[in-house]
């Protein structure tokens, strides 16, 4: 914040968070978020104007929203190349326990 002739007065940054179901944009909700100058110049150099917002909403979601772990196994399980890397590797370790000393 600067103090200019007894005022004080800030820099925001308007954040437009955006929330997705399946890939589709359901709705986005404006956010203003205050930082520090030098932190958002650092944004617009690393992340580049226009960006921000998604980089924000990608480093936040994991913390805010939780995944359904329902939907998120059946997603998975849905994924045929993964489940046939998982039983290849399940199988290919059943005979690890066979060798083992007792």
């Amino acid at each position: 914040m600067e103090n200019i002739s007894g005022l004080l007065t800030s820099n925001v940054t308007r954040v437009i968070i955006r929330v997705e179901f399946r890939g589709v944009l359901v709705m986005q909700k404006k956010l203003t978020v205050t930082i520090d100058e030098e932190v958002y110049d650092g944004l617009r150099a690393v992340i580049g104007p226009r960006k921000i917002s998604r980089f924000i909403e990608d480093l936040v979601r994991p913390h805010v929203v939780k995944k359904d772990l329902y939907t998120a196994y059946k997603e998975m399980a849905a994924d045929r190349i993964r489940e046939s890397e998982a039983l290849e590797w399940t199988e290919g370790t059943i005979g690890d326990l066979g060798d083992e000393e007792r």
